[in-house]
């Protein structure tokens, strides 16, 4: 039976798997070891509405407490420069897979000329707001489709006083050497001399996987058929009279892409791109010159997109970058945590912490099938991205493997965005529904055959739905005016559960 837990690594992953651990199963003991030679990438980060939606519903984290530690900005989706339209937004409500009662297809059948302000998430993008201010006090109205920017020592800096106080005993130590055992890993030694064990360990090491990859040796799947880019040029700099804007943006360059994450005072921008498109050089070059606002020289961080065969070994289970990565390209990193975090838990109360080989079979085809999902997503975006034609992009266009998504182009190609393609998908469901796939595949204008010509009475009724968006959203609020009023000592949080959704000045 699992008693103790030992988990290696405190970054994000490691401290938010404690956290999940220790407040969902207070019996445990839960412990983290801290190495100084396991560092974290340390660039700003965002989140899918997943991410707010564990802290304060699943965890239970005080909304206030958060906001005055972490000091997130708020994101609501991302602004794609992607494609032959000038611009489109992906956000985390619904816009396409829905229809209105008084048109007869769905909304992206209307979507050819105009894609915004479909919805009020939509509206307040285009409008660059965050949030419709509340009807009781004229304050934020705090929806659940929200994620956030975010920087990662301040995050790191929040938990780790959370999980403290929590009872999760944090240790600093570097491993000597991983002692094997019958159950797979017997325990860790430190070069201090200390000697840990545990009944289950948890691997956070990040990138050098120190358990799962290793100690045990697991057989890495790569994603390098789908997902090209295997570094980045990271830089940034102090906001000055910027407005704080609502969202990422994801850029298009000439061998991968720029984003672009908002924080409150500092603006933190990269370049993803391929080794074999672009040399380091030549990518930081393009960095600077469509960045003049970067100071310091920027850094490389290399990566590798792919999958560790299984990610629960025996009496290891990795939890974020030690288990798998891809690319940032839809800030998937905290979101792929949270889900592991609460399956994990999940899988460890239906066993009653005596897992069973079935068990772990469970959880790694449900963990590993999302990873799989999101690699196919993200190939996605570069199969259908016309917007240059540089070799890499041509690269893209022709051999990105999408070969399990086949049956989904094949369906869209001959019906257009209708919301029946997710029973196409190979995950139905899955972490970003149909909606993600319609809103890029409408989004990038990909020609379908099945053509809705609209009427005039139609197109009235679509552009008079926008006009009402676009007015709600005129008179909404800017991140720089939610923030400020979130801070006044006359704000009252109003919790659904733990979840903020609405508050009044």
């Amino acid at each position: 039976m699992i008693q103790s837990i030992l988990i290696l690594g405190a970054g994000s992953a490691g401290l938010l798997v404690a956290l999940s651990l220790k407040r969902k199963l207070p019996q445990m003991e839960v412990r983290i070891v801290r190495s100084p030679e396991i560092g974290t990438i340390g660039v700003g980060e965002g989140t899918t509405p997943n991410f707010p939606h564990h802290i304060f519903n699943f965890l239970g984290i005080d909304p206030e407490r958060f906001y005055m530690h972490a000091e997130p900005t708020w994101k609501i989706g991302i602004r794609f420069l992607w494609g032959p339209r000038q611009q489109f937004d992906y956000h985390f409500a619904k816009q396409l897979d829905v229809q209105w009662n008084d048109l007869p297809r769905p909304n992206g059948f209307y979507c050819d000329d105009e894609f915004r302000c479909v919805d009020l998430p939509g509206a307040l993008m285009a409008h660059d707001k965050v949030f419709a201010r509340h009807p009781r006090g004229g304050g934020p109205d705090i929806q659940g489709w929200h994620g956030f920017h975010i920087e990662n020592r301040k995050l790191i800096e929040t938990l780790e006083i959370i999980a403290r106080e929590d009872g999760v005993t944090i240790m600093d130590g570097t491993v000597e050497h991983v002692e094997r055992g019958p159950q797979g890993v017997a325990a860790l030694q430190l070069k201090d001399g200390r000697r840990l064990e545990a009944d289950l360990f948890v691997d956070a090491s990040g990138f050098r996987s120190e358990l799962l990859g290793k100690a045990l040796a697991e057989p890495y799947i790569s994603f390098d058929q789908s997902l090209f880019c295997d570094r980045a040029v990271v830089g940034g700099w102090e906001r000055t009279t910027e407005p704080i804007l609502p969202y990422t943006t994801a850029e298009t360059m000439d061998a991968g892409w720029a984003w672009q994450i908002e924080h409150e005072h500092h603006i933190n921008r990269g370049y993803v791109y391929s080794s074999q498109a672009i040399s380091d050089d030549e990518a930081a070059a393009e960095f600077k010159r469509k960045n003049p606002k970067v100071p310091e020289s920027p850094r490389i961080v290399k990566f590798r997109s792919g999958r560790y065969r299984r990610l629960w070994v025996d009496n290891v289970v990795a939890i974020g970058n030690s288990g798998g990565f891809v690319e940032p390209l839809e800030a998937t990193a905290l979101m792929v945590v949270c889900a592991e975090c609460a399956d994990l838990i999940q899988a460890l109360m239906h066993c009653m912490f005596k897992p069973t080989p079935s068990m772990r079979t469970f959880y790694n085809n449900h963990v590993t099938g999302a990873w799989d999902e999101i690699r196919d997503f993200l190939a996605l975006h570069y199969k259908v991205n016309t917007r240059l034609d540089t070799p890499f992009w041509q690269h893209c266009r022709e051999d990105t493997d999408v070969s399990r998504l086949e049956a989904f182009f094949e369906f869209y190609e001959e019906n257009g965005p209708t919301g029946l393609s997710r029973y196409m998908l190979p995950r139905e469901g899955g972490n970003f529904g149909v909606e993600g796939w319609l809103v890029h595949m409408v989004g990038n204008s990909v020609p379908y055959r099945a053509r809705h010509e609209a009427t005039k009475a139609e197109r009235l009724t679509w552009e008079r739905h926008r006009a009402d968006f676009a007015a709600i959203a005129q008179r909404s609020l800017t991140v720089r005016q939610a923030l400020d009023i979130i801070r006044d000592p006359g704000w009252t949080w109003h919790k659904k559960g733990q979840q903020s959704v609405a508050a009044a000045a």
